[in-house]
C-alpha cells in the first residue's frame, strides 16, 4: 500500500507522458488525465479524466444517441401520431453512479478504521518472524520451531491478502 502511494505521488508529479495500464480503477482515477478507451471496431476514443469520468462520460453520450435517435424516429413518424415524452437523459445516466457508491453502515465504517491497524501488527508480525527465519542460529536452536513459524508465515499471508482484499472492497464503496 505504501509503494503504490509513492508510485502515485511520483506519477502525479511526472511531468511527462505515461501509457498506463492497471486493473485498479481507484489507482487509475488518482493519476491519470486521459484515457484512451478502445470503443469496438478498431474505433478508439480519447475521454478526459479517469475511469469514472469515461463511465459518466460514455453513458451521457449513449443517452444522447438514444434520444437522437427517438427524435429522429418521431420526425419520420407520420404527423398524426401523438408526440413521444423523453426523459432527460443527463439526469437518467447520473442516477446509477450515485445508486452505486452507497454510503458504509456504521459497522463497515468501523471496519474500515480497523483495518489500517490490523495490516500493520500482520505486517510487523511478518518481519520479525522474517528476520528470526533468516537467523542462522534458529535453525541450530530452534530446528523444532521452524516449521511452526512458516506456517505462521503462510496464514499471515492469508489473512493480509483477505485484509486487503476488504480493504480495497470498502473502500470503494
Amino acid at each position: 500500500i505504501d509503494t503504490l502511494e509513492m508510485l502515485e505521488d511520483l506519477l502525479q508529479n511526472f511531468p511527462g507522458t505515461v501509457f498506463l495500464v492497471s486493473h485498479d480503477r481507484r489507482f487509475l482515477d488518482n493519476v491519470v488525465t486521459s484515457t484512451l478507451v478502445s470503443e469496438g471496431d478498431g474505433n478508439w476514443r480519447e475521454y478526459e479524466g479517469g475511469v469514472e469520468d469515461w463511465l459518466v462520460q460514455s453513458r451521457r453520450a449513449q443517452a444522447l444517441r438514444k434520444s437522437d435517435a427517438s427524435k429522429a424516429a418521431r420526425a419520420d413518424a407520420a404527423p398524426e401520431a401523438p408526440p413521444v415524452v423523453v426523459a432527460a437523459p443527463v439526469v437518467a445516466a447520473a442516477a446509477p453512479d450515485v445508486a452505486a457508491k452507497r454510503k458504509l453502515s456504521y459497522k463497515e465504517q468501523r471496519e474500515l478504521d480497523e483495518l489500517p491497524a490490523k495490516i500493520q501488527a500482520l505486517e510487523t508480525e511478518q518481519a520479525h518472524l522474517n528476520a528470526r527465519m533468516a537467523d542462522p542460529d534458529v535453525y541450530k536452536k530452534e530446528a523444532g520451531n521452524i516449521p511452526a513459524m512458516q506456517a505462521r508465515l503462510e496464514t499471515i499471508d492469508e489473512e493480509l491478502l483477505t485484509l486487503l482484499e476488504r480493504w480495497e472492497t470498502l473502500g470503494n464503496r
